[in-house]
């Protein structure tokens, strides 16, 4: 493990976004040094001692000294999937964000003076595509739907980098990531707060879930462990059925668990796009606690607490 106390330089693309602002702020915090590759530097110069870098997110032009002189470098970068409604045009963006961003940060790697030593590929559990097994691992094979398809392309627009001498690859795999201002939970519990909360379609869907804190305490610790190599899911040991997680939520928010929403009516508003709410998985996180972390949220009804401060 390398010592907290020496200074890191991180290099973010996609660190305007949910996880990249959390992960920012923690590393600052700390006293590290961030880089931030964005495509609106605005944002990212709100955040006192964040270095802003303008990028295309498809070329390593107008950023490779930077680069250069990096320790570690986390992709983060794509375009949000929670936006409807889920069009050719829109999922090409999905699709084209994430490989090309992927694309120009091997190119950056392979013209670099200096590598920088570590890289954190961002996925996510989608990859696996809707399963309805219970302990998903990372041996499982991906999926075959349009978010696994994305999952594993991701994945593999940097695995180069893997061929290169000194430079050390992980890829997190992440779950819902819950937060009360920001990611999706925010929308999940709209209709809770309004007392018309219950199950979506089935209810028997995985949801598999992190808090924002571990989430980033995850990555640093991926950051830190020499160790940690290849995909890694980042996702709190205890995944629940869709019905059982707004339960949950319902109750730590005194709220009444009731009215479902099927699944075809679902499916008639967002289309596609219901994927998203009507399929998951049983995600585990075997390697990343192998390893010898330790989530401070195992429970969903840990984590309601803490954010909604109860």
């Amino acid at each position: 493990m390398s010592d907290w106390r020496v200074e890191l330089k991180v290099l973010i693309s996609g660190g305007s976004g949910f996880i990249g602002s959390a992960l920012t702020r923690s590393l600052l915090a700390d006293g590290h040094s961030v880089s931030v590759l964005t495509r609106s530097v605005a944002p990212v110069t709100a955040q006192p001692g964040v270095q802003a870098l303008q990028w295309d997110g498809r070329s390593s032009e107008g950023w490779l000294d930077v680069f250069s002189h990096q320790d570690v470098v986390v992709n983060l970068a794509g375009e949000t999937v929670g936006r409807w409604p889920w069009d050719a045009s829109r999922k090409k963006r999905i699709y084209d964000s994430r490989v090309q961003a992927g694309a120009a940060l091997v190119e950056a790697y392979q013209h670099a003076e200096q590598k920088p030593p570590v890289l954190i590929q961002s996925s996510g559990i989608g990859f696996y595509g809707p399963l309805a097994a219970q302990g998903i691992t990372e041996d499982f094979p991906a999926g075959s739907d349009f978010m696994a398809l994305v999952a594993r392309d991701w994945e593999s627009s940097t695995a180069k980098v893997e061929s290169m001498a000194g430079v050390r690859r992980v890829v997190i795999r992440t779950s819902l990531v819950l937060d009360k201002r920001e990611g999706v939970l925010p929308l999940m519990a709209i209709p809770v707060q309004f007392f018309v909360g219950g199950p979506l379609g089935s209810g028997q869907q995985g949801v598999s879930w992190i808090h924002i804190e571990d989430e980033v305490r995850a990555i640093r610790f991926l950051i830190d462990h020499e160790q940690a190599r290849g995909a890694f899911n980042l996702s709190a040991p205890q995944p629940l059925p869709n019905s059982e997680f707004i339960r949950t939520l319902a109750k730590a928010i005194n709220r009444p668990y009731w009215i479902p929403a099927p699944a075809f009516v679902l499916k008639l508003a967002l289309g596609e796009m219901s994927t998203l709410l009507l399929d998951g998985q049983f995600a585990l996180p075997c390697k990343l606690q192998k390893l010898g972390f330790r989530f401070k949220f195992e429970q969903a009804g840990q984590a309601f607490k803490a954010i909604y401060g109860l």
